[in-house]
């Protein structure tokens, strides 16, 4: 952890991590737009806008706060390669799914407007990688790692009724 991360609070580094998934996901979608026509080039206009208007408000909220917004990249390596239209629409589930993965830190936070802030981006984005990805997932923005059990898991046997 940097020496500025350590110095900022529990919501200035919630807020950080939020925008810097806006941040990406900003990105992403400039690329991915590019291989997508009609309806889908629409959708994915829609959702680059929808993504750096958040980050917009959340870089204000944060010099609000006495932050400073951390910058963006200059790039970003996308997580699948994007040179179909499948390809593109893959990458943009993935996108949502990270922005939900990032604001999930600020709905554990007491600041009641920021858990409602994170609370209604999180949908927001789970609702967008559903409509990418033809499905919805079980706990967006958790990884299906954390989902599997491991050694020492906690399970529960059948009851036995009688």
């Amino acid at each position: 952890m940097s020496a500025h991360a350590a110095s900022l609070s529990a919501a200035e580094h919630a807020l950080q991590q939020a925008l810097a998934a806006e941040q990406a996901a900003a990105y992403g979608y400039g690329v991915l737009g590019a291989h997508l026509a009609g309806p889908g080039q629409a959708a994915a206009t829609a959702d680059w806008i929808a993504h750096q208007v958040s980050r917009d408000e959340l870089a204000e909220l944060l010099r609000s706060r006495g932050a400073e917004p951390a910058a963006a990249a200059v790039a970003y390596r996308l997580p699948v390669p994007v040179q179909t239209a499948a390809q593109a629409r893959s990458l943009a589930a993935i996108l949502e799914e990270r922005v939900t993965a990032g604001y999930l830190s600020l709905v554990a936070l007491s600041d009641r407007a920021l858990r409602q802030l994170g609370a209604q981006q999180m949908t927001q984005s789970a609702l967008r990688a559903a409509s990418w990805r033809g499905a919805t997932a079980a706990f967006p923005g958790l990884p299906a790692s954390a989902l599997e059990r491991g050694p020492g898991a906690v399970t529960r046997e059948p009851r036995a009724r009688g």
